[in-house]
């Protein structure tokens, strides 16, 4: 079928991305977008969904496509172009599961984004924002601290340290269409030389970030998890604040009241915790892994407590990718079915600024996953690959 067919989903009950009642109909899709909902009468091929409940296309907010294992120097400067053909079967892999929309925060670039607009390997629509900046020895450094080499740039993170350099660096990830910017503000877990807690960059090199994005009427998202780390970035102009584990309750007032989003990464660090020792991840990394595993969910009820909008992302790296839809059953148990739906639908297309996406509605894209009953009654529907579900893209259905 064609991305220009007409297709018809009959007898669904239907989650538009927001509400949390869900509608008995039908979808109408008609050339890559959705032309009715409702007790409308079929065109075109018809796909019963009795029993089904049909949900917009599902959005990850933090994806990775370049990362090709679980960080360091064989990620950032290995050949691209192997990177970028195993990042074409991650990003079909994420399809496959329901994810027809992605944002790439460290990483990706305008040759991976033109081969998806081209159509040279199925893909979710794909937003990048090129390599993260990081500061010297910060969490995007991949150096260890006996180690005696430069490195300036790779295929995830670039080391750009002052607000000239910043600034530059900025507008020419613009110039190349980077959907937004991607940095750095406090330690991480793959990084070995950097305490999580400690905040990176100072007020002044935020802020150059964040004021050249903002003239071109785009956004910043900051690597962050502790509150002086998350303060430090939402007082200076950030808009996402991913991971945000550490996150406590006057933060997330702050948060709230700046209008900034929290984009948890549960499984990240499920699957770390699970597998980082036989897939060889240093055990620095595994030792921070432990001092934020258990916090995420206690952060996204924070953050819901404050008002703060939480969307979803992964942050899978190398052979982790697997763990995506346990991410989805982690976010469930800490936010319920409905916010967690709204997480990965509606909110993460606000974020994204994209109101064509993470709906149900008459003009959106024709992007939705057919689940294989309700989760409203049987949760587990939404992440057992078991089960059957179809993907639809743009009208047409992709698995």
């Amino acid at each position: 079928m064609s991305p220009a067919a007409v297709q018809t989903i009959t007898n669904a009950l239907i989650f538009d991305g927001t509400s949390p009642e869900l509608v008995a109909g039908s979808i109408v899709m008609r050339d890559g977008a959705i032309a009715a909902v409702g007790q409308v009468a079929p065109e075109g091929e018809v796909l019963d969904a009795s029993g089904k409940v049909v949900v917009p296309g599902l959005i990850d907010a933090h994806f990775h496509a370049y990362a090709v294992g679980l960080g360091g120097m064989e990620v950032e400067r290995g050949p691209l172009s192997y990177a970028a053909l195993a990042g074409s079967l991650r990003l079909g892999k994420a399809l496959r599961r329901g994810f027809t929309t992605v944002r790439d925060v460290a990483g990706g670039d305008i040759g991976l984004a033109k081969a998806v607009r081209e159509g040279l390997f199925a893909s979710p629509r794909y937003l990048f924002t090129g390599p993260a900046l990081s500061q010297t020895g910060g969490h995007g450094d991949p150096r260890a601290e006996d180690l005696d080499l430069c490195f300036s740039h790779g295929h995830m993170c670039d080391v750009v340290d002052g607000v000239d350099e910043l600034r530059k660096a900025v507008r020419n990830r613009f110039r190349t269409g980077a959907h937004a910017i991607k940095i750095m503000t406090s330690g991480g877990v793959v990084s070995l030389t950097d305490p999580i807690r400690v905040p990176q960059y100072s007020a002044e090199e935020i802020r150059a970030v964040t004021e050249e994005a903002g003239r071109r009427n785009r956004y910043v998202a900051a690597h962050a998890y502790s509150p002086e780390a998350i303060r430090h970035s939402v007082e200076n102009g950030v808009r996402s604040i991913e991971h945000g584990n550490l996150l406590d309750a006057e933060t997330a007032a702050l948060m709230a009241a700046h209008g900034s989003f929290l984009v948890p990464t549960l499984a990240a660090y499920y699957a770390m915790d699970r597998f980082g020792e036989e897939l060889g991840l240093h055990p620095v990394s595994q030792a921070k892994n432990v001092e934020v595993l258990s916090a995420g969910k206690t952060a996204i009820e924070l953050a819901l407590a404050a008002g703060v909008k939480v969307g979803f992302g992964s942050d899978l790296m190398g052979a982790l990718e697997t763990e995506q839809l346990a991410g989805v059953r982690l976010q469930v148990e800490a936010a319920g079915m409905l916010e967690t739906l709204r997480s990965m639908t509606s909110v993460n297309a606000e974020l994204l600024q994209d109101p064509l996406i993470g709906r149900i509605g008459v003009g959106a894209h024709a992007d939705v996953l057919v689940l294989d009953g309700n989760p409203f009654e049987d949760a587990s529907v939404l992440w057992d690959e078991s089960r059957p579900r179809t993907v639809i893209q743009a009208g047409r259905v992709v698995a």
